[in-house]
């Protein structure tokens, strides 16, 4: 039978399964995170477990919170096991589980919102990290800036000592700090957006200025360093809890399912030290950006041009995608031709071999990515990871032919369905939005084109790209995906050029 997960039961698991061997009575809590999630459990929380193995400091272990009624479900997983729970690290040769134990605690604002904000304020409290997604961020589309209208915001700015959203929280516990003369912790973004922490420092700093302007100018001498952070995490399953039930003899509430790969890039800027991470694997560097733009352009661009005509062809899983010759030719032409010559130089990254390691991770199918996962946020995602290599090609006369693809396929899966009238899962955002406007174009691309939060008016004037995009869409709508792919790989020229005819 398996055995549940526990700290008494951790010398009755499988002898082959590595577990914690320190004192987790010993560690500390001096990091606390808001959004423990599949992500965050198969990265930070990992480099904190590895370094708690190694003999470090003690003090580096993490509290979690959730802030959000889906939150609840991570509640009772984690209580009823200890905080602890299985990682699974699937690759071509076969699966490694191992039992993480640096996450100690965990709190749920909605049982004790009191409770939450004492753990923010508490002088033990030294990093406060997040993943919350790019919504979190309270990002305007139209400026970058806050989106000080948001419901959510307002909510705060009124209620101030009863915060819901992330904001809210960090505010109060932030003020509670100020008045009771403690110091400032670091704020540590963990999302894939670009420049994190400075997204992060301006956002909640304009917040700040809403609610109090004393409060604002205290919070300015904060650190909120840039990192970059990148580990394959697919979505958990019902499969997942059985895999490590039968496969390894656990039963967990909670396992987490991740590849091998695991990257971490942090800018050394924090206010009350830090955990030595780069003893854990971490690169810790001035600058993050280099790196960001590499990931962001390749990596997540990539994913991009994988996960829609892949939709559009019916394949569920990267995968099954990445076994397709036109969908790996269309990845690796996209990143030869279009991309890669837009990335700086990156220090100690050999960028011919990120991009054959980007393939086959993407192929690995033992991780069983689900393309959905990949394509929910692209009304986010399209303009950070794909439109900005566009709009500087364009600049530079450079060639956009299968980037222009990308963003046809994308138009096409708008509208809901395939071309056999299935239909496809929307989960962005903006879906009902987006997919009105895809109906109402049909062949023409020009109501998804004005869309200001994602086309700027710059780019969805420049007739080069307008007429890649309508070509690609109505080739969609006339010949099908596989057709119109084959078509914008056959027409695109050596040296990655324009295509030599119209779709």
């Amino acid at each position: 039978m398996a055995v549940p997960l526990s700290q008494k039961n951790l010398d009755r698991l499988p002898a082959s399964v590595p577990r914690p061997r320190y004192d987790r009575s010993q560690v500390g809590q001096a990091m606390v995170h808001i959004g423990v999630g599949g992500f965050h459990r198969a990265h930070q929380a990992v480099y904190a477990e590895d370094l708690l193995h190694q003999g470090g400091d003690r003090c580096w272990g993490y509290c979690g919170i959730g802030l959000l009624p889906r939150d609840a479900q991570m509640r009772d997983a984690m209580a009823g096991q200890d905080c602890l729970y299985t990682l699974v690290e699937r690759t071509t040769g076969g699966d490694r589980p191992r039992v993480v134990g640096s996450i100690v605690g965990y709190l749920f604002s909605l049982d004790d919102r009191e409770a939450v904000l004492e753990k923010l304020a508490s002088p033990d409290t030294r990093i406060i990290s997040l993943t919350i997604t790019e919504g979190g961020y309270y990002i305007d589309p139209s400026t970058g800036g806050l989106d000080a209208v948001h419901p959510e915001l307002r909510h705060d700015l009124a209620h101030p000592h009863e915060p819901a959203c992330s904001f809210g929280y960090l505010l109060e516990a932030l003020d509670r700090r100020r008045c009771r003369g403690l110091p400032l912790p670091t704020l540590m973004s963990c999302d894939n957006v670009q420049g994190n922490g400075d997204v992060l420092k301006r956002n909640l700093g304009a917040f700040a200025e809403l609610r109090d302007p004393v409060l604002a100018r205290w919070l300015e001498g904060c650190a909120f360093p840039n990192s970059m952070v990148d580990r394959i995490t697919p979505a958990a399953e019902a499969s997942h809890r059985e895999l490590v039930r039968s496969g390894f003899g656990i039963d967990d509430r909670c396992p987490v399912m991740t590849e091998g790969f695991r990257q971490w890039v942090i800018e050394d800027r924090f206010a009350q030290g830090r955990p030595a991470w780069e003893q854990a694997g971490a690169l810790i560097t001035t600058d993050v950006a280099p790196y960001e733009t590499m990931k962001l352009r390749l990596l997540n661009g990539s994913h991009q041009a994988l996960c829609y005509i892949g939709m559009l062809l019916g394949y569920e899983f990267a995968h099954e995608a990445m076994a397709d010759p036109d969908i790996r030719r269309l990845l690796e032409l996209t990143m030869e031709r279009e991309v890669v010559g837009l990335i700086p130089v990156v220090p100690g990254v050999d960028l011919a071999e990120y991009r054959v390691s980007l393939l086959e991770r993407f192929g690995n199918p033992a991780i069983r990515d689900q393309l959905s996962r990949i394509g929910i946020y692209g009304s986010a995602g399209m303009p950070k990871f794909l439109l900005r290599s566009i709009e500087e090609q364009i600049e530079r006369g450079g060639p956009i032919a299968l980037l222009s693809f990308t963003v046809a396929a994308w138009f096409r899966f708008l509208a809901g369905t395939d071309e056999r009238g299935r239909k496809l899962e929307l989960k962005d955002p903006m879906s009902a939005r987006l997919q009105g406007l895809a109906v109402q174009g049909g062949h023409d691309p020009a109501p998804l084109l004005g869309v200001r939060e994602i086309f700027s008016a710059h780019l969805a004037g420049a007739s080069g790209f307008v007429r890649r995009v309508q070509d690609g869409l109505e080739s969609f709508y006339r010949i099908g995906a596989r057709a119109t792919l084959q078509r914008a790989l056959s027409l695109t020229t050596p040296d990655g050029g324009r295509p030599a005819a119209r779709w």
